[in-house]
């Protein structure tokens, strides 16, 4: 009698109506909206489009020969790269020297995880005061080792690295406590039986721990390129309308300028459009690379 109570699916599709709904005006319809919109002539943000844009399809055509868009593009690449390497990678060696110590693990897991519960923006204030050209923090402790020529990490050509860094580090915390708890599921039975054997530490991260935690770090590689598109309020506050000279604005930093400083609604809306496009079509190509596999394949 127990089993028929679960084959009953009416009891859960009246739990489903209203996040469905809920949903259906929150998410899908300003998406189909901002879909139309980026067809339309709009210059003020919640007015009314003046009609088509000429040709229909125009700011589309528009992105396609914009070189800022192709700069945001590749920094954006760029971010999604530093953060499968730098969020990602240093977050799987965090979580295995975390793993492997006896004393201290409640302090390491809060320490590691305290820059994700303090603002971005907050953040970004911090590091420009950090990054500062003159008496910077950073400045000033080259200084103390004898360097003579202060260094503008608001500059061209290192603009993008000074923004990278303050995006990475903030972020390794929330990577490393989804690995922590994937390794805190593999049975301790398993590293006992390895001891007997005769395995060094490495072998039991190279054979267990890794192969174990394959599921999660494929977990964290699509969540890392899906928040790299994503990414917006500390680069905006360190580059605000992507100083110097336009190099350092991602795909959404471009989309915000455009739609409240440029007051190219419109156009705006098309680079929405084209970060969901990109972000469906990233995610697919991870998902293919890093396929998930149960454990006895792993």
């Amino acid at each position: 009698m127990g089993a028929n109570i679960y084959r009953n699916k009416k009891p859960a599709i009246v739990f489903l109506v209203p996040a469905f709904l809920f949903m259906a005006v929150y998410l899908y319809y300003p998406f189909l909206q901002n879909v139309f919109n980026s067809f339309q002539e709009i210059k003020i943000l919640g007015g009314r489009g003046s009609g088509l844009t000429d040709p229909w399809y125009g700011n589309y055509v528009k992105m396609a020969t914009d070189p800022i868009i192709r700069t945001a593009l590749k920094n954006t690449l760029l971010m999604i790269a530093a953060t499968l390497v730098g969020q990602v990678g240093i977050a799987i060696v965090l979580a295995i020297m975390v793993d492997n110590i006896r004393i201290g693990k409640t302090f390491y897991r809060t320490v590691f995880f305290f820059p994700i519960v303090v603002s971005a923006t907050a953040l970004g204030l911090l590091f420009n005061l950090i990054f500062l050209y003159d008496k910077g923090m950073l400045n000033q402790i080259l200084e103390k080792f004898g360097k003579t020529t202060l260094t503008d990490w608001k500059g061209e050509g290192i603009a993008l690295l000074t923004m990278m860094i303050p995006v990475v580090w903030q972020y390794v915390g929330f990577y490393f406590v989804i690995l922590v708890t994937g390794l805190n599921n593999i049975d301790d039975s398993l590293y006992e039986a390895a001891y007997i054997d005769g395995a060094s530490t490495w072998q039991k991260i190279r054979y267990i721990s890794l192969p174990l935690i394959r599921n999660v770090i494929c977990t964290c590689c699509v969540l890392g390129v899906t928040g790299a598109l994503k990414v917006f309020d500390l680069p905006w506050t360190m580059f605000p309308k992507g100083m110097p000279l336009k190099s350092t604005f991602l795909t959404g930093t471009y989309m915000y300028y455009q739609t409240m400083e440029a007051k190219n609604v419109d156009y705006g809306s098309a680079i929405a459009v084209f970060i969901v496009v990109l972000g469906i079509v990233l995610s697919q190509v991870v998902n293919r690379i890093f396929r998930q596999k149960e454990d006895w394949e792993a």
